[in-house]
């Protein structure tokens, strides 16, 4: 899989179409008012997703997204990973004792869960939860800020769509508003993580960028690139078909900034890592 890729890339290049150029300012609209100063991604820079664990970027990266618990790499515009709206198998912590009524059940009282990832969805329905899930999150995007990151990816905005009719988008876009606010509160660029379906609204409520999964595979980076214009940091998996990676490339190669990686996006060095740029 790995040498089939590698020979699309090089055969590929990076011819580009013709998204609007969505270079802007964060003050643009009064969402963005009071924060001037964020930093956007250096995009369509070569960018490297390190969630998975951290390792020494390649010289030429310029874009780094990391998990909330590790050091940002020097010299790099960096990206915080945050799972904002699902708890993580392994750091399920947070959400247990007085927090485990923030884990979205059903009707039966069981957990909901993302089967996919493993992990139990975070209950957005109730003002109240929302505010003591942001809090939690928050005191994440505090740390991102502290150790030097310049921006936040808070993952699972679309978790609605997985939650059994429990959870609406508008109880997810109510969370995103107090992360927003968070965020930029800390001198942070904040990401939509996916979530198209939000159109033009993301933009609206305050998302500084565009970061999604797989928008060559689904066909989406055309919609992406309508509402955020260059801002937009694309990942497509080795899992899929390698064409989307290919059709990424040469459609926004030199618009976007995107990268193949493994599904698991493991550090170098083990077995199944993957990392190719366009």
């Amino acid at each position: 899989m790995v040498a089939t890729v590698s020979v699309l890339i090089f055969a590929v290049g990076c011819s580009a179409g013709a998204p609007p150029d969505g270079r802007h300012s964060v003050a643009e609209s009064p969402a963005r008012a009071s924060a001037a100063q964020i930093l956007l991604p250096p995009t369509p820079g070569r960018f490297d997703y390190q969630i998975g664990g951290a390792y020494p970027p390649a010289d030429d990266v310029e874009i780094v997204s990391r998990d909330h618990s590790e050091d940002p790499a020097a010299g790099r515009y960096n990206i915080c990973y945050v799972n904002a709206y699902q708890a993580q198998p392994d750091g399920g912590e947070a959400w247990l004792g007085v927090n485990a009524d923030l884990i979205l059940r059903d009707d039966d009282g069981e957990p909901v869960i993302d089967e996919v990832w493993d992990e139990a969805v975070l209950d957005t329905s109730q003002p109240g939860k929302r505010a003591r899930i942001a809090e939690i999150v928050g005191g994440w995007i505090d740390e991102c800020a502290r150790s030097g990151f310049d921006a936040v990816e808070p993952d699972n905005l679309d978790s609605w769509t997985r939650a059994a009719n429990l959870l609406t988008e508008s109880d997810n876009v109510a969370m995103a508003t107090l992360l927003i606010e968070r965020a930029h509160r800390n001198g942070l660029a904040i990401a939509q993580k996916n979530t198209i379906e939000l159109g033009v609204r993301g933009r609206e409520i305050g998302f500084d960028f565009a970061f999604v999964e797989q928008c060559g595979d689904t066909r989406e980076c055309a919609d992406y690139a309508a509402i955020f214009g260059r801002n937009v940091i694309d990942i497509e998996y080795d899992d899929t078909e390698p064409k989307s990676f290919r059709d990424a490339c040469e459609k926004f190669g030199e618009t976007f900034s995107i990268v193949l990686r493994d599904r698991n996006v493991v550090p170098k060095g083990e077995p199944d890592y993957v990392n190719y740029a366009c």
